[in-house]
């Protein structure tokens, strides 16, 4: 008895092997009649993204519900993922950078694909997110930029002035950004249908300050004083940086992310008008800009998070763009929030990655009444930022058995 597998397994091998018999048959047929070179025979390029259009060759997904819970449907349980959750807190994380530079574990899917699965076999979580950065758009559009030990990102050769705009290289950025979409792919097939994978991207505000500022800044006060000093220089720079975004998140979809995650991780350095002017319109044309492309090209779209940190001052307008899900940072109540953004908009959020170094009984405390006033409706829990370097792991396990506990 031949195992069925196996069997499967010839069917399809011999398929494709007469379909590819027929096929050169009939070129060499045309050729001849026609007497047409074999290189002008050639089929155009097929865009990576196209590996898993329609995503048909996926497994099944198993647990839903981060999607179930973005689109407003009732949950088995309320799910969680953290921000950064593959990262410098696992052992198993640092064991991969002892031996691989930082971008050279982003630029690698088997290496990112690694790291992706490092937390889902510690902890029961609902979601996991592609290991990469935010920094890789600034680096595809040809600025250097380097992971340096103890300092974090750092770009040699900022933006000084205008005249600078003119060395982005905005041709072929994504193609040079296919090795995320490739680590997408093997990444929702490792996944097994285990959780729902995301992508992410920078937001253009966040993107512009780290060109600018030459890496993370305290002030952003280079950035800030493009803004004042350079408006059409500026603009123009968040208008290239918008057009990337959307470009690389449409290659993140096509590729299989299920959900995306926008981070305006640097929000906080722009007053309320500031962030509704500056920051607000990109975000706004990133989600319709995508859609549309998506449709043009018939892909369906993934539920979107906007999370700006520092602009709880402005949910009522983020409510407005369309994203399904809003992050929270953890300077702003559960319920007042609700209040700001109505029953129609998905929460994600919101504890403060200081408390992940309580005492389990502490943190679990304070998990559980997070959860309570969220509720179980329309709700994701997170961190309200990036889990920290030295968080103990064992508070990775008290918070999500305690979100899993509470409701």
């Amino acid at each position: 008895m031949v195992d069925p597998v196996v069997r499967s397994f010839v069917v399809r091998v011999l398929i494709a092997f007469l379909s590819g018999l027929i096929a050169a048959t009939l070129l060499v047929t045309l050729m001849v009649r026609q007497e047409i070179a074999p290189s002008e025979m050639q089929p155009p390029p097929v865009p990576l993204a196209r590996i898993s259009e329609g995503c048909d060759d996926f497994p099944a997904l198993k647990n839903d519900n981060l999607l179930r819970a973005a689109r407003g449907e009732p949950v088995d349980r309320v799910p969680v993922w953290v921000m950064r959750q593959a990262g410098r807190y696992l052992p198993e994380f640092q064991e991969v950078r002892a031996k691989h530079d930082f971008f050279t574990v982003c630029r690698t899917p088997e290496l990112a694909c690694e790291v992706t699965m490092q937390p889902l076999r510690r902890f029961d979580l609902d979601a996991s997110i592609i290991f990469s950065d935010i920094l890789v758009i600034p680096q595809a559009l040809g600025i250097t930029v380097e992971m340096k030990p103890g300092v974090g990102p750092v770009l040699p050769e900022p933006l000084v002035g205008p005249a600078d705009l003119e060395r982005l290289n905005q041709t072929g950025t994504i193609e040079r950004l296919k090795y995320v979409g490739e680590a997408i792919t093997m990444m929702r097939r490792m996944l097994e249908g285990k959780v729902p994978l995301f992508g992410f991207t920078g937001a253009p505000w966040t993107l512009m300050g780290y060109m600018i500022e030459g890496g993370g800044s305290k002030t952003m006060s280079k950035a800030k004083a493009w803004l004042t000093d350079y408006p059409e220089a500026s603009q123009k720079l968040l208008d290239i940086l918008t057009d990337q975004v959307v470009d690389y998140l449409v290659m993140q979809v096509k590729a299989g992310a299920q959900m995306l995650q926008v981070f305006e991780s640097s929000a906080d350095h722009l007053s309320k008008e500031q962030f509704l002017s500056v920051s607000l319109p990109c975000l706004k044309r990133i989600r319709v800009d995508l859609l549309r492309k998506l449709a043009d090209e018939g892909v369906p779209a993934v539920p979107m998070v906007l999370f700006a940190k520092g602009a709880m001052h402005s949910l009522a307008e983020q409510a407005q763009t369309g994203y399904e899900v809003l992050g929270l940072d953890w300077t702003i109540d559960p319920e007042e929030a609700r209040k700001q953004v109505g029953p129609n908009v998905t929460l994600q959020g919101n504890l403060d990655p200081q408390d992940m170094y309580k005492s389990p009984e502490e943190l679990r405390e304070l998990v559980l009444t997070m959860v309570r006033k969220f509720g179980k409706h329309r709700y994701i829990a997170n961190l309200g930022h990036g889990i920290t370097p030295q968080t103990p792991i064992e508070s990775m396990t008290v918070l999500v058995q305690a979100v899993h506990d509470a409701l």
